[in-house]
């Protein structure tokens, strides 16, 4: 159980650090909004998490690998959202280092918690994930429920402490990109790459 544990930890770490539409999404919110919002994106991107591993380990996100009919409706969905950040990343306005969320005029499900949350939840390739990723790890004659809540739970820390040292260094990242140029140039780039993302989902198969 030892070595699947420490072989699990290893290559899930190496997964946490691929950049993707969570980790795009919490840049977005922390370079536009500020630190808290983009905390509260990552709390978002956690909960997400959280669900689907609770789904895996119950066997409901397997549906997703049965049922071509959800997989493609999840899917579509999830498509959907990312090319609307996208779309609204291309077409924003520079704006202050900081906007007070009191302020800001964005739709909530753009910003914050929801924008973590939505982001994770309407990707089906997560729950796919946890479903084809995790039994490989399941040692002989373990519980495939409490040993893929265990492995979870470590993926979820693992992502925790990503974002945590991201949002560390948050104030170098935000002092770089107080310059109206800088931002326009990742608004620009952000916005690309989750529209990128966004046809990826609609053009497979």
């Amino acid at each position: 159980m030892l070595a699947a544990l420490l072989t699990f930890t290893v290559a899930a770490t190496f997964i946490v650090l691929l950049p993707g539409p969570d980790t795009l999404v919490v840049l977005r919110n922390l370079v536009r909004s500020g630190r808290r919002t983009a905390a509260r994106t990552v709390l978002g991107v956690l909960c997400g998490l959280v669900v689907w591993i609770i789904a895996a380990a119950l066997g409901l996100a397997a549906l997703l690998r049965t049922s071509e009919t959800a997989y493609t409706a999840l899917r579509w969905a999830g498509a959907v959202y990312l090319l609307w950040l996208g779309v609204q990343s291309l077409r924003s306005r520079p704006l202050t280092p900081a906007v007070d969320p009191d302020k800001d005029t964005r739709l909530p499900i753009a910003t914050g918690f929801t924008a973590g949350l939505a982001t994770d939840l309407l990707n089906p390739k997560v729950g796919v994930f946890f479903v084809t990723f995790l039994p490989g790890f399941i040692p002989a004659g373990s519980s495939v429920e409490v040993t893929s809540l265990l492995f979870g739970g470590i993926f979820v820390l693992e992502t925790a402490g990503y974002f945590a040292l991201l949002l560390l260094l948050a104030d170098r990242v935000t002092r770089w990109l107080d310059r109206p140029r800088i931002r326009r140039r990742l608004d620009r780039a952000t916005g690309v790459v989750l529209i990128a993302f966004g046809l990826r989902l609609v053009l497979e198969s």
